[in-house]
């Protein structure tokens, strides 16, 4: 028996020893020489560190943010939870139509392949048969769930504009972004605008455009929300007679209620007025409508789902959502900063549970703030929770892509002994490479969170040098 024990000792000893050695391999790539680095995996069985550096410092964490964001919002609200848009009558004025926004960034969405059209269809059929042919209606879109700071206050002015960045309210539709589509086909000429999908009648654009030969997307799109003028900088493929980049709606309510408007004249309703709560919100005045009969509900596809398309294809926009969602769950005061809510529950939760979150520095639940920050460690705790005290534990698991196979891990560690055999999300931003999730092949069952900031080598060589350290786990 004691012959045993100083075997298994000395195995341990060994297995540390390789796994620090491997560490320090990764830290000495010349590609991370002037990087900050910071890396903790935990051995899921036995709660131990097996490797581990700096993992303590906070670090920038682009879109691993989602991890926390996500973990946290399926805890709060479980992994069946599902938004619900409401459409009524006004009880003090049955001419007018309510559409009663719930926060859902589901509706009309491209994210699952359904029908974008869905709630138009559904809402103007299920209207069709309550109102009279011969009456004129309006409509008013209640949007101010959230309020109207839909951005970040940290996010940066070249993001702001473009679908990535794109504003979180109590009302979204179509992702809550648009398609513009250029004709670049002479090649002497700057592009020339076509349209917009879904047509938005008071775009305004100041085209700086110019076109390139590589073939590649740099274009970019300026501008700020509830406004319609847009300026467009920076290159895209010459010689295409169709070639779309993607923008933020400017006021994703308003244009619900346009589209709705335009479904139910089709069907034989006579609409009037479309307005949103804005102006009312902004004069304090939220009690301009009651409740009336409710005529449809739509409902989102359940929180599991709307998790994996979050982590899996790191949707910014449905990421933004759920940290909102959280907020208002605990403040439902309508004039308090979802967002900041939702900042300081997270906080609050992970510390509840154990989580020293002394690290934690957030500004939105995406990851695209730079001033992000949080440690290895921290990250590492939450993954170690989820997998053996979450009663979502599969769920959450399931919702986070496969190396080599599924979503921004579809090239990572493709063909090798790991594919489909670590769980994870990656991050980056401008000089920020991470990655964080999990091991499990076999006996190996890892958490890991590896995050690299300012790094001096190319993005490739740092996702290699990601790759080769977790190979050697």
């Amino acid at each position: 028996m004691k012959r045993f024990f100083l075997f298994h000792i000395s195995l341990c000893i060994v297995w540390l020893s390789f796994s620090q050695s491997a560490l320090q391999q990764f830290i000495n790539n010349p590609a991370l020489r002037h990087a900050s680095v910071g890396v903790q995996v935990t051995d899921l069985s036995t709660g131990k560190t097996i490797a581990g550096h700096d993992a303590q410092k906070s670090l920038t964490p682009a879109s691993v943010t989602k991890v926390i964001t996500t973990a946290t919002a399926i805890e709060l609200l479980g992994e069946n939870y599902r938004y619900a848009t409401r459409v009524a009558l006004d009880e003090t004025d049955p001419t007018r139509i309510l559409v009663l926004g719930a926060g859902d960034p589901t509706l009309g969405s491209e994210a699952f392949g359904d029908n974008t059209a869905a709630f138009f269809i559904n809402a103007a059929d299920a209207l069709r048969k309550e109102l009279l042919p011969d009456q004129e209606y309006s409509i008013y879109v209640v949007d101010n769930l959230f309020g109207y700071d839909g951005l970040s206050p940290e996010w940066t002015w070249i993001d702001i504009g473009n679908y990535y960045a794109a504003g979180s309210y109590g009302i979204s539709v179509f992702d809550n972004s648009y398609r513009l589509f250029f004709n670049t086909s002479d090649r002497n000429s700057p592009p020339r605008i076509l349209r917009t999908e879904p047509d938005i009648k008071r775009m305004q654009f100041t085209n700086s455009l110019t076109l390139n030969t590589s073939g590649r997307d740099n274009g970019y799109i300026y501008g700020v929300p509830f406004t319609y003028d847009r300026i467009l900088r920076g290159n895209i493929p010459a010689g295409r007679t169709q070639f779309s980049i993607r923008g933020d709606i400017p006021d994703p309510g308003l244009l619900l209620g346009e589209t709705l408007a335009d479904y139910l004249a089709r069907a034989g309703i006579k609409i009037g007025k479309v307005e949103t709560a804005r102006i009312d919100y902004i004069a304090k005045n939220p009690a301009s409508y009651k409740i009336g009969k409710i005529i449809h509900t739509q409902t989102s596809r359940p929180l599991r789902d709307i998790l994996r398309e979050v982590n899996v294809r790191s949707n910014n926009h449905y990421s933004e959502h759920l940290l909102r969602i959280i907020g208002r769950t605990q403040n439902a005061d309508i004039y308090s900063d979802a967002l900041q809510a939702g900042i300081d529950y997270v906080k609050k939760f992970w510390e509840q549970q154990g989580v020293t979150a002394a690290s934690l520095t957030l500004h939105d639940g995406s990851g695209l703030a730079p001033q992000n920050a949080f440690s290895p460690a921290f990250l590492n705790e939450i993954l170690v929770y989820m997998n053996g005290k979450s009663k979502n534990s599969k769920a959450f698991f399931d919702s986070l892509p496969k190396a080599g196979r599924d979503g921004t891990l579809r090239n990572f560690l493709s063909g090798t002994k790991y594919e489909g055999k670590i769980s994870a999300k990656s991050g980056s931003i401008a000089g920020v490479q991470c990655y964080a999730g999990y091991l499990i092949d076999g006996n190996k069952q890892y958490a890991f969170t590896v995050m690299v900031n300012k790094f001096n080598g190319t993005r490739p060589q740092v996702r290699s040098a990601i790759e080769r350290f977790l190979l050697s786990l």
